[in-house]
């Protein structure tokens, strides 16, 4: 029984659901904003004496977005670096100063000072970021449910890009960008309350050992003693002696960095383009665009509730009697496989459909990427807490998700290589995309062999004794 009362704890988990879902990845509805500064008149000046105006403008509108996906991706692992080094409440301070900055810059932005964009989009991804990481440890809670947790949160971070269709909406209703951003700027009170008082000074531990606390209410011994109790945690599990740079450089990393890679890619250059692709299939077609902007931001909100399918397939082995000689981690890590060859074979069936031409089948192709972002994150997140020590969390997800984040630069070489070399069709590109992401495979390969592996090694351990062979 913990000293913290279980509706601390459920408090913790809904607020934390919130915050993902109302704020956290607000970056990547780009698109949706992206109409409201057409209208606004942003990048107007682009058109003068230009006579293909809506290539010249998605250009630029384009790369605010890859810097910004990109620097926040490789910031991730300076994130989890901080995290893990200095404990939740400074991450958090931080990623609060620069999600309020961020849309401090946009609501007082003007076509004259579009240049503020850069930086404010920016910020916003990765103070997003950063809330997105420190909530990652609330699935340490929920013992029996922690992966279904961890999914939840990525699903709910995803969902969140339908806050710029909800400013897009008011937009059209008389509210502007001003209100609608000074007001998401006045929000940050509710990030801070909950840094002070629903989450932990340093970090949650897992397993929980007895009598763990946290937040303010419950007193100064979770930061005296949260170091400690992390120790002994990690030494439980078998796995003190492995280092950061062990982790880093082992199989798993590797090939976790190449799945989250190419599907990443695959990802933001969709959404990236989302808006001159639609031009381009509806032939300009203004209310068009706008229809199918609305119907892609509506879809992004899914995503918190197609994530907790990939935690329930990583749960499912929960209650059920392990093999003998079988370590939780590595039920955990067999119960994995199914996840993380879903993922790129429902990229995939996304890029094959949003390489295909046709307008309405884009519906089809909003519905597998929100499903396929979903379980990238998702997946990523819960596969490093059963594969590494929980010591290194952050800085592991930080690291792949910063090569991640440098390999997403391809994405506006893709773009300029659509518009300068194919005038503008990019079915080639799709198509190389497309063959790429069967590199994907490799992870679940890997993971695969090493369950198997396992499973052939003499039964001569105790079931609870863990192996130290996942690296």
């Amino acid at each position: 029984r913990f000293k913290c009362l279980p509706v601390r704890r459920w408090l913790t988990f809904v607020t934390g659901l919130v915050e993902c879902l109302c704020f956290n990845g607000a970056a990547f509805g780009w698109a949706s904003l992206v109409f409201v500064l057409r209208v606004e008149g942003y990048l107007k000046w682009m058109c003068v004496n230009i006579t293909d105006i809506d290539i010249t403008d998605d250009e630029w509108f384009s790369l605010i977005f890859t810097i910004a996906s990109v620097i926040q991706s490789f910031l991730t692992f300076s994130n989890g670096f901080v995290l893990d080094q200095f404990g939740t409440t400074v991450a958090r301070l931080g990623g609060i100063i620069l999600y309020t900055t961020g849309t401090l810059m946009i609501a007082f932005s003007t076509p004259a000072l579009y240049v503020l964009l850069y930086p404010a989009l920016t910020f916003i991804a990765v103070g997003g970021s950063m809330f997105l990481i420190t909530n990652m440890q609330v699935g340490n809670l929920f013992r029996s449910r922690r992966s279904t947790v961890i999914t939840l949160y990525s699903g709910a971070y995803g969902s969140s890009a339908a806050l710029f269709l909800i400013i897009k909406v008011l937009y059209t209703a008389g509210i502007s960008l001003y209100a609608s951003f000074l007001f998401l700027s006045a929000c940050s009170v509710i990030h801070l309350l909950r840094t002070l008082f629903l989450m932990p000074r340093t970090l949650i531990p897992y397993p929980l050992p007895e009598h763990y606390t946290y937040g303010i209410i419950c007193g100064e011994s979770n930061s005296a003693s949260a170091g400690f109790v992390l120790s002994i945690s990690i030494i439980s599990h078998g796995l003190s002696e492995k280092s950061f740079r062990e982790c880093l450089l082992s199989r798993f990393s590797f090939c976790a960095m190449v799945w989250l890679s190419v599907m990443q890619l695959r990802n933001y250059l969709f959404i990236g383009t989302l808006n001159p692709m639609l031009q381009r299939l509806a032939d300009g077609d203004h209310s068009l665009v706008s229809h199918y902007t609305t119907v892609f931001a509506l879809t992004q909100l899914c995503g918190v509730l197609c994530s907790p399918w990939n935690g329930f397939i990583m749960d499912r082995h929960k209650g059920k009697p392990r093999a003998a000689g079988e370590s939780e981690r590595d039920a955990d890590l067999r119960a994995s496989v199914l996840s993380l060859f879903l993922t790129p074979l429902l990229c995939i069936l996304f890029s094959i459909c949003a390489t295909i031409p046709i307008l309405p089948l884009q519906y089809l192709s909003f519905v597998l990427q929100v499903i396929t972002r979903s379980f990238l994150y998702s997946g990523l997140a819960a596969f490093i807490t059963m594969a590494f020590p929980s010591c290194h969390f952050g800085k592991l997800y930080g690291f792949l998700m910063a090569v991640a984040g440098l390999v997403s630069l391809l994405q506006y070489a893709c773009f300029i290589l659509v518009e300068n070399v194919f005038d503008g069709d990019p079915l080639y590109v799709n198509i190389a995309l497309t063959l790429l992401i069967m590199f994907a495979f490799i992870h679940p390969l890997s993971v695969y062999l090493h369950c198997r592996s396992l499973a052939s090694q003499p039964t001569n351990q105790p079931i609870n004794q863990p192996t130290n062979t996942h690296l």
